[in-house]
């Protein structure tokens, strides 16, 4: 499908997209941009990418450029990105905020070359270590604002994370950022903060670590995520973020409630709401 993708990242996402093409020969050549030289190498020790080269050298060769970085470095490094490239070029991101990109973008001449879009998978892991095989199959892509965007290369993105297994969902950058504040952002504050709350009550590491079951594991798994990465997203959707936030205190309080009042029939009525997941979440 491309002679040439340019990936700007070599980390999780980037690398597992990466991977995801030459395996199902969508590529003949990656190429990667990197901030450091120690990433770039061992993205090619690990034939993520062919070569490293810099941005503006990047950009010129590729036929898809792919912007997967931290959402405070997006905005900055898209605006180098789309003054250089011609209406032969398509550029997509994976970014986990929208709004804030999409604003910037709405008044660049070069537009609709851009196809702004989210796979919707993720680890605690970052760096090109991190990046994995068939990491989209069976995983939602949102495609935003596509109205905006050349049809031809909506239709290009489209193929391609079809080809990845992916499922495509399409709505407006505002309503990414609210959805994905409920279903994704919550779930890493509520982890690092439950990884605070166990640090600080239980100081014996070795206790955490004998009696540490599956499930408070997988509950704090994401509080291994990278600060670099998460804070920028929690001040990019701090609205819809705080939201939610406040909703969940809510229900915080609700059981809290339950216990001091030693209510354990309105407790269990609120574990049989939870339990409604289950209609959604196999």
């Amino acid at each position: 499908m491309f002679n040439t993708v340019t990936i700007v990242g070599v980390g999780l996402i980037s690398g597992s997209f990466s991977l995801a093409l030459k395996e199902r020969a969508l590529v003949k050549k990656v190429i990667g941009v990197s901030r450091t030289e120690a990433s770039a190498q061992k993205a090619i020790e690990l034939g993520l990418i062919d070569e490293a080269l810099p941005l503006e050298e990047a950009v010129k060769q590729a036929d898809l450029i792919y912007v997967a970085i931290p959402v405070d470095a997006t905005i900055g490094v898209m605006q180098q990105v789309m003054d250089m490239v011609t209406d032969k070029q398509i550029v997509a991101d994976a970014g986990s905020t929208k709004h804030a990109l999409c604003a910037a973008m709405d008044v660049h001449p070069m537009r609709r070359r851009f196809v702004a879009t989210h796979p919707m998978w993720g680890t605690e892991y970052s760096g090109p270590e991190a990046a994995v095989r068939n990491a989209f199959v069976g995983r939602s892509c949102v495609i935003c604002e596509k109205e905006k965007s050349d049809a031809a290369a909506v239709a290009t993105i489209e193929e391609v994370y079809r080809q990845l297994g992916m499922h495509l969902v399409y709505m407006d950058a505002d309503s990414h950022d609210m959805h994905t504040a409920y279903i994704s952002h919550i779930s890493h504050i509520t982890s690092f903060a439950l990884a605070n709350t166990v640090l600080e009550k239980e100081k014996e590491e070795d206790t955490i670590f004998e009696l540490a079951g599956g499930g408070f594991e997988s509950t704090v798994r994401l509080a291994k995520s990278n600060p670099a990465m998460w804070v920028p997203i929690f001040k990019q959707n701090r609205e819809h973020v705080l939201d939610v936030l406040n909703e969940h205190i809510s229900q915080l309080r609700k059981f809290k409630a339950c216990l001091e009042k030693e209510n354990y029939t309105y407790l269990q009525e609120l574990i049989e709401q939870a339990n409604t997941i289950k209609r959604i979440l196999k």
